[in-house]
């Protein structure tokens, strides 16, 4: 189970601190599917990047397991089952997708295996297996690429952010049913930052963070009306008087 408690993320600038995460409290049950939703600008990935341990809260706990994670390390984290899928993935010069497959399971896979993992996130195994993770290949495809390490390390606890971006309508399809797939045999706690409607009806909750807080959490039929009911101009009402 990951627990949040009154955490707090304030970044410095010249002129002045600006907080980014105000005092966030909230509980996931373990095999749930989540899905953290907002306005651009409210907290969602700074959130997630504090589970994962790549931003360090200025206040607060996190706890997974029962154990106080807060200081622990991305690798720490990563040891303890949890994996985290960027928005923008990073590049590997001169490593195959294969061998990038192989580190995230931690083992040799067969090819079979690699394959798999591919077509679960929309890829043609034979056209990727041998590629290098390059600038050859394109943001969707590395994102995609990405994802299918994250679901290779079998972690207990999986983040996406933003997993559609850049994803094609045909991929985007066969990731959601992969999604899916992994909450119906109950094979982890999937967390997902995400403005997708797809994605978000997938869910068994919404979270919903803006201006660094939780503005309202619930279950899809709860909270998807009133996101839609809340858009004015554009914008959500939670957002306007700070932007619109």
């Amino acid at each position: 189970m990951l627990e949040i408690k009154h955490l707090s993320y304030r970044v410095d600038g010249e002129d002045g601190g600006v907080d980014i995460l105000r005092d966030v409290s909230l509980t996931v049950e373990d095999k749930k599917f989540v899905v953290v939703t907002g306005p651009n600008g409210g907290g969602k990935t700074s959130l997630a990047r504090a589970v994962m341990g790549i931003y360090q809260p200025t206040g607060g706990s996190i706890f997974w397991n029962g154990e106080d994670i807060t200081r622990l390390s991305v690798t720490e984290r990563a040891q303890r089952g949890i994996s985290y899928g960027f928005q923008q993935p990073p590049r590997f010069k001169g490593m195959k997708v294969r061998d990038l497959l192989n580190v995230a399971a931690g083992k040799e896979m067969s090819h079979d295996s690699a394959c798999d993992y591919l077509t679960k996130v929309g890829l043609c195994a034979r056209d990727y297996i041998d590629r290098d993770v390059d600038a050859s290949l394109s943001g969707g495809e590395v994102k995609r690429i990405e994802i299918a390490t994250v679901l290779a390390r079998r972690s207990e606890l999986m983040i996406f952010d933003e997993p559609e971006a850049g994803i094609d309508l045909w991929s985007f399809a066969r990731l959601t049913d992969t999604f899916q797939e992994i909450h119906d045999k109950k094979e982890a706690t999937i967390l997902i930052i995400s403005h997708q409607e797809r994605i978000i009806r997938l869910a068994d909750e919404i979270i919903l963070i803006a201006n660094g807080a939780v503005a309202a959490r619930g279950s899809v039929e709860e909270i998807y009306p009133k996101i839609i009911a809340d858009t004015v101009t554009g914008c959500s009402r939670l957002e306007v008087d700070r932007k619109c």
